[in-house]
C-alpha cells in the first residue's frame, strides 16, 4: 500500500516538487513518484532591493498553484507537505507577507530555513546509494546562497548564481573586467571555508547538488534530455569545470541555450554558478566532484 510523502523546495531560482512512496518500516524512500523542477526566479532583484519583485511573485504563485493541484490529485493533504524557502526568503523584507498570500491562495504552508538548517538538510538529502557520509562533503550552489557541509559541520555563504549574475554580469557576453570582479568576490567568500576544509578527513569526496551542478553534468555528458541515472555519480574534475566556465564566459546567453543539457531559463545564470563550483574546488583543494540529482528536497522529506 502506498504511503505518499511530498516536499517543496522554493529557492532563489527554482521551485522543486518531490513526491515519494515512503517505507515507514525502514524509514526510507521506496520509490520516487514525481520529481519536478521549474525556474521561477523568486529572487529576481532581491540582492539589491531586499523585496520580492511582483513578476517573480506571480510566476511563483502560478507554479505553486499547479503543484497544489498535482498534490491533491494524488490525495496528499496540502498541510502535510513539507514546504521550505531559502535564501531569497531570508533576504526579502516582505517574505512573510508573501508566504501568507501563498497559503491563502494554494493551501501550502512554508517555513523559511536558516542557512545552517538548509546546509544540514542538503547534506542529508544529497547522498547517493553506497556513499559514506563520513567521507563526503556536499556543496549546494543555489541562486542566492551556497552551502558547504559535512558531518563535522559547515557554512552557508551569500553567493549564488542569481545573486552574482545580477551583481556583476550586465553585458552579453560578459566583459573580462566583470568576470574578474566576480571571481575575486567568490574567492573572498571562500576564505571563510578554508578552516572548515582543514578539519575534513583525508580522502573526503566533494558531492555537488542543485541545478548548476546537474546542468554542468548534463552538458559534460552531452545529454539531450534530463537523465537522472546518467547524471547521478557523474564525475567532473576541476579542469572540466574550468573549461566550461571559459566557454560560458565568451558565449552569449542565446548561444548558451543551445548547449546540450542547458535549459533556456538557466542559461543566463549558469556562468556565475559554474564559477562558484570551479573556484570552490580550486580554493578548497578538491580535484574532482561527484554529481547528485538529490538535495534539499530529499533531506526535508524524512521529517
Amino acid at each position: 500500500m502506498s504511503n505518499y510523502r511530498a516536499s517543496i523546495d522554493l529557492g532563489t531560482n527554482t521551485c522543486l516538487l518531490l513526491i515519494v512512496d515512503w517505507d515507514e518500516a525502514e524509514s526510507r524512500i521506496r520509490e520516487i513518484v514525481l520529481d519536478r523542477s521549474r525556474v521561477v526566479r523568486l529572487g529576481q532583484g532581491v540582492d539589491k532591493s531586499r523585496v520580492l519583485h511582483p513578476d517573480a511573485k506571480d510566476r511563483t504563485l502560478a507554479c505553486l498553484r499547479e503543484y497544489a493541484q498535482e498534490l491533491q490529485s494524488k490525495g496528499i493533504p496540502l498541510l502535510q507537505v513539507t514546504c521550505v524557502a531559502t535564501s531569497q526568503a531570508r533576504d526579502a523584507k516582505d517574505g512573510a507577507a508573501f508566504f501568507d498570500t501563498v497559503f491563502d491562495q494554494t493551501g501550502l504552508k512554508f517555513e523559511v530555513l536558516t542557512g545552517q538548517d538548509e546546509a544540514i538538510a542538503s547534506f542529508l538529502g544529497a547522498m547517493l546509494p553506497g556513499m559514506d557520509r563520513k567521507k563526503t562533503a556536499v556543496i549546494d550552489i543555489g541562486g542566492g546562497s551556497t552551502e558547504l557541509m559535512s558531518e563535522k559541520g559547515g557554512l552557508s555563504v551569500d553567493m549564488g548564481s542569481v545573486r552574482f549574475t545580477e551583481r556583476y554580469f550586465h553585458s552579453d557576453p560578459v566583459t573580462d573586467e566583470a568576470f574578474w570582479k566576480c571571481q575575486k568576490e567568490v574567492d573572498q567568500e571562500l576564505e571563510a571555508l578554508k578552516s572548515w576544509r582543514r578539519f575534513l578527513d583525508e580522502g573526503t569526496e566533494l558531492l555537488a547538488v542543485a541545478g548548476t551542478a546537474t546542468t554542468l553534468a548534463s552538458w559534460f555528458l552531452g545529454l539531450k534530455a534530463f537523465n537522472r541515472e546518467a547524471i547521478d555519480g557523474c564525475i567532473l574534475t576541476a579542469g572540466d569545470v574550468h573549461r566550461m566556465v571559459e566557454e560560458l564566459k565568451w558565449r552569449t546567453i542565446a548561444e548558451r541555450q543551445y548547449l546540450p543539457g542547458v535549459e533556456h531559463d538557466r542559461a543566463e545564470v549558469l556562468l556565475a554558478g559554474a564559477m562558484i563550483l570551479w573556484r570552490s574546488m580550486e580554493v578548497l583543494g578538491f580535484s574532482q566532484c561527484r554529481i547528485s540529482t538529490r538535495g534539499l528536497r530529499y533531506g526535508i522529506i524524512s521529517r
